[in-house]
């Protein structure tokens, strides 16, 4: 890990990023995820959020979040390794 274990990704704006570009609305993506759409708007205007939401969000928009975490171990594991 970085030595300040700052881990820099917004994933909040990844999917915000991924819903624009789809042209799909928080009250879809609420309904697609049973979830509040007010709480929904308030989780993805952070930088993190709980993993089942995620993996729920995820599947509604076709994309590997996860993918975003993963690149950044990868990283993280060359530099030890190099």
């Amino acid at each position: 890990m970085p030595k300040n274990n700052n881990i820099n990704i917004d994933i909040g704006l990844a999917i915000r990023e991924k819903m624009n570009e789809r042209g799909t609305t928080f009250a879809w993506l609420a309904r697609q995820v049973d979830y509040d759409r007010g709480n929904l708007y308030k989780q993805l205007h952070h930088k993190h959020i709980y993993p089942e939401l995620l993996l729920k969000i995820s599947v509604a928009l076709q994309t590997d979040f996860f993918a975003y975490y993963s690149a950044y171990f990868s990283q993280i594991e060359r530099n030890i390794n190099s």
